[in-house]
């Protein structure tokens, strides 16, 4: 896999979780600034964000740029958007639009939900995949924002369906403990998560009682780190 490949994956902040029961308030509008490292060295940037989208649908994005190393080179920028709507508990994907622009390549991914039949399309630019939707689903890029919204409503274990290229996998995280975390945003005392129905990896440390997004994520079996840059309430 080329780092190019690297730095979309990692800037996916591909977490997952499950709505929590409990009714969870409203999320509020921020924007995140993020610092992406491979192997400790600086590779790019990520600006995260969400904001209202109108008739009661949300706008989770984020923006990723190549800084340096070969994503850098080949001029390597992502970008994501999350269209949900607010379920009461949780969010609850509406579309999902992801885009790599490169020098070497560029590529695409849609996602539209059709709540009302209950099925979700998937359009990879080579071919499309129908599958029934399920309450609750979500994708990569916004389910790092439903993990930090079931943390905050006090879940310690969370489920999560996330819709993926052409059906639905249900992903569990679980808390595994808590740790001090020093990122250039700051000092946080966080709550550390992990998968534990695969293993991928993927480790992300959380402040619930700040944010709904992580302070850090790890993809340890591709040594690339997120860490926090800073966080403006909107």
């Amino acid at each position: 896999m080329t780092k190019t490949t690297l730095l979309a994956a990692a800037l996916a902040v591909g977490f997952a979780a499950h709505a929590p029961a409990a009714l969870a308030a409203t999320p509020h509008a921020f924007t995140a600034q993020y610092q992406v490292l491979q192997g400790g060295s600086p590779l790019g940037e990520a600006t995260v964000s969400l904001k209202p989208a109108g008739s009661g649908q949300f706008a989770f994005s984020t923006a990723s740029k190549g800084t340096a190393g070969l994503a850098a080179m080949v001029a390597a920028n992502t970008s994501e958007v999350s269209t949900f709507r607010w379920t009461g508990g949780g969010p609850e994907s509406v579309s999902y639009d992801y885009r790599l622009d490169a020098s070497i390549k560029t590529k695409e991914r849609h996602l539209k939900v059709d709540w009302a039949s209950k099925q979700a399309t998937v359009d990879d630019g080579k071919k499309n995949y129908t599958f029934a939707a399920v309450p609750g689903m979500v994708e990569r890029n916004l389910a790092s924002l439903a993990l930090g919204l079931a943390l905050q409503a006090g879940k310690q274990e969370v489920t999560l369906p996330v819709a993926v290229k052409s059906n639905v996998e249900n992903q569990q995280y679980k808390v595994t403990g808590k740790e001090k975390v020093q990122v250039p945003a700051g000092s946080f005392d966080t709550v550390k998560m992990a998968r534990t129905d695969a293993d991928r990896g993927l480790t992300a440390w959380y402040a619930p009682s700040k944010y709904a997004v992580p302070v850090k994520m790890t993809q340890g079996d591709q040594d690339i780190t997120l860490m926090l840059v800073s966080y403006r309430a909107q």
